[in-house]
């Protein structure tokens, strides 16, 4: 099982990198969770588009989905140019269906409903979700496989589910949007501290900070998640990654 950060800008993307996106490997299977602005031009670093198994989007904010669309044209190009695999599957929920309607595009991706209710499987993942308090629908998601499990807080402000859904987790990533002070209740966003205590309480392995803000120094806000959680604390860097 394997973590790599392709983007981890809140907002929009600084220059050379981009907004969240992250890859999550299994032996052949390769899983993209979010796809936001940027993102299309980092990843072949990492993988060929075309060895893509799945995508699954967290909500339809556009620093999470707004590389959807070359996504899309990368599928379609691929019929004409490459070896594709097929259609690719996007993985959304559908509470805002006229945005899920545009992950279906023609031969090339195909929209596939996922209920923030049930347990989802995808290739050897087995996906579990956690509605978060953020202005858009949003599910923070728990991935484990036979052996680990990961857990994804997507874009949300503290509330306290948060910390059983996230409980002994060998990887919390946590968005990390605002420095300690800030409420982040009317922006639906966490800060160090929030992220801190979350991990803490919930007793997580390791604490990886991502959905970084465009100012202040990032170092900050480690020392202050630090005060909180005393495991082991990174900062999302592009081609950072974990594996267990």
């Amino acid at each position: 099982m394997k973590w790599t950060v392709v983007g981890f800008w809140g907002g929009h993307p600084e220059q050379g990198e981009a907004t969240s996106a992250y890859l999550l490997e299994e032996e052949d299977y390769t899983l993209l969770i979010d796809c936001g602005s940027g993102v299309l031009a980092q990843l072949p670093k990492y993988v060929p588009i075309s060895q893509l198994d799945a995508v699954i989007l967290s909500h339809f904010h556009f620093d999470h989905v707004a590389d959807i669309g070359p996504l899309q044209y990368a599928k379609h190009v691929e019929k004409y140019i490459g070896n594709p695999k097929g259609v690719l599957p996007i993985y959304a929920h559908q509470l805002e269906p006229d945005k899920f309607r545009t992950l279906t595009y023609e031969e090339a991706t195909k929209g596939i409903p996922y209920d923030l209710g049930k347990a989802l499987q995808v290739g050897p993942f087995t996906i579990t979700f956690l509605k978060t308090e953020h202005p858009a629908p949003c599910a923070a998601m728990a991935i484990t496989d036979e052996r680990k499990k990961i857990v994804f807080t997507a874009d949300t402000s503290f509330f306290p589910d948060l910390i059983p859904f996230a409980k002994h987790a060998d990887l919390l990533v946590a968005e990390c949007s605002l420095y300690k002070g800030v409420d982040g209740k009317p922006m639906g966003h966490l800060n160090a501290e929030d992220v801190g205590f979350i991990a803490k309480q919930a007793e997580v392995k390791e604490l990886l900070l991502s959905h970084l803000p465009h100012y202040g120094n990032h170092q900050e806000l480690v020392e202050q998640a630090k005060v909180e959680f005393k495991g082991t604390l990174s900062l999302a860097q592009s081609g950072w990654s974990w594996e267990a």
